[in-house]
């Protein structure tokens, strides 16, 4: 299948127009034309190899909204036409222990990543939604419910289910004391997410300049971190703290603020953190955790969700041919909340 799109083809070259060709579709596979895509800051992370893992050319992009335009001869969830959409993977082993449980992002032998990926059968690298079209398994492609905005949905294809996995995993619901740290891409979904679900969300934040924001998305509480007052005034007062913040920073400030039994659970970060002291942990059996993202069946459980509460992203459209500057502001925060790239631009 001939593919274009905008890739990345060195560590520090901006992305730019790229053609290269997909493979052929396969019995189990569903063919779509990509109508939207999101741009998460793990893009940003490859593009810039930060994990020193990227292969390029590297066509970014999991947070994929499409049309079907094409299913192989055994799909039977997908028809063309149907919109649908694919998150961070497209493909697993479908026969580990955590593949049965329908955790596929935690595959013994390696979920394959939308891009970047090496394709389990071929060996052909992945590449991502900053194209006009997309091959996925059909067992990872996900049905668009009706009342979703298909413009702003995207997101929910890996900053939704990032947030949705560990507060549906640590049981939030009516009456939960959830905190907040953070409150970019991932952030803010977190705060609308748990309020849908009854639970009292406290943003945690250096400064109280996104307090009017925070309340609007849903937070009935902030708390400034560097006001020592405020903080002490929290102790023992969130049963799960979700850490959205996606570099290097110091969690400890925060193991206080976690009742008896409570979780700190990190979906930000992946690298180093500042050096963990374990005295508030051990004395009240409080727990340091990670997650990330979530398995088929949780994701669609998190789209559907997302429809029936009118859960949407906070997003601003941007034009593929903006995609390096919109780089450059997502480096600086400057983005309110996440980006959404209208494929149509591509055709330009």
């Amino acid at each position: 299948m001939k593919s274009f799109g905008y890739a990345a083809h060195s560590v520090g070259s901006p992305l730019e127009p790229f053609s290269f060709e997909r493979r052929a579709l396969r019995d189990n596979d569903v063919a779509m034309d990509i109508l939207y895509c999101g741009v998460c800051h793990s893009d940003l992370h490859y593009v810039k190899d930060d994990w020193a893992k990227t292969v390029y050319p590297c066509v970014p992009g999991h947070e994929i909204i499409g049309r079907v335009t094409e299913v192989g001869s055994g799909v039977s969830k997908h028809k063309i036409g149907d919109i649908v959409a694919v998150g961070c993977m497209v493909d697993s082993c479908q026969e580990c222990d955590q593949c049965k449980k329908d955790h596929e992002q935690y595959c013994r032998e390696g979920a394959t990543g939308t891009y970047n990926a090496p394709d389990r059968q071929t060996g052909d690298l992945t590449q991502g939604g900053y194209s006009n079209n997309l091959i996925a398994r059909e067992e990872f492609v996900l049905s668009v419910p009706e009342g979703l905005d298909i413009s702003k949905a995207a997101p929910l294809l890996c900053a939704g289910i990032t947030t949705y996995s560990p507060l549906r995993e640590w049981n939030v619901g009516p009456g939960s004391r959830v905190g907040v740290v953070g409150m970019g891409g991932l952030g803010h979904m977190a705060i609308k997410l748990a309020h849908a679900m009854g639970a009292i969300v406290t943003v945690i934040s250096r400064s109280p300049n996104k307090q009017k924001d925070a309340e609007d998305l849903g937070a009935h509480n902030f708390l400034v971190s560097k006001d020592a007052e405020q903080m002490a005034s929290y102790a023992n007062g969130f049963d799960l703290i979700i850490d959205t913040v996606p570099v290097k920073h110091d969690i400890n400030p925060y193991l206080p603020l976690l009742d008896i039994d409570g979780t700190l659970c990190l979906v930000g970060q992946i690298g180093p953190l500042e050096e963990l002291t374990t005295p508030f942990m051990i004395r009240g059996r409080r727990r340091v955790a990670g997650s990330i993202i979530g398995g088929i069946k949780e994701t669609q459980e998190c789209l559907d969700f997302c429809a029936r509460f009118g859960i949407h992203p906070e997003v601003e459209m941007i034009n593929i041919q903006d995609i390096n500057t919109a780089y450059e502001r997502l480096e600086r925060s400057d983005v309110h909340y996440r980006f959404v790239i209208d494929m149509k631009s591509l055709q330009a």
